[in-house]
């Protein structure tokens, strides 16, 4: 698994919202400087997260961003799934229906079962609150596969 730049630049963007939550919105040329991301990946990502509620936004000159929740209520999960797709491991785990042919043999689908799971507990566990005070790791997350 791999993280696109879309997924990183969706977080970076989320953190940047929540690091200049003045309570006013924020314009993506404001946060296309401080980031360093052009302003027409900006729109794209924006359109994702404000397509599934994740974002408020204002058109015209006072418009902009703002987070639609406190960052407490967003998970690193949800903002990576929203973008990225599924955050499975190995294709045949990308669906609810496992459609491999070799699923009921396959020797090594307990792993990336296991490995999905540590994946999504991990990614669930860190909100953009956490983010924002450089927590990495949840103290309590064990890693069992």
């Amino acid at each position: 698994m791999r993280i696109s730049t879309r997924g990183r630049y969706a977080l970076r963007f989320m953190i940047d919202l929540a690091q200049h939550d003045s309570g006013k919105y924020t314009t993506l040329k404001d946060i296309s400087g401080r980031q360093d991301i052009s302003i027409k990946y900006l729109e794209q990502i924006t359109s994702l997260l404000s397509k599934f509620g994740l974002l408020n936004s204002v058109r015209g000159p006072q418009g902009g961003y703002k987070l639609a929740r406190k960052p407490e209520e967003y998970t690193v999960a949800q903002i990576l799934k929203i973008t990225e797709g599924d955050l499975a491991p190995v294709a045949c785990l990308e669906t609810n229906e496992n459609e491999c042919p070799h699923r009921a043999d396959c020797p090594t689908l307990p792993l990336w079962q296991g490995l999905s799971k540590v994946i999504n507990d991990y990614l669930t566990k860190i909100t953009l609150a956490d983010l924002l005070h450089n927590v990495t790791a949840p103290e309590n997350l064990t890693y069992i596969i």
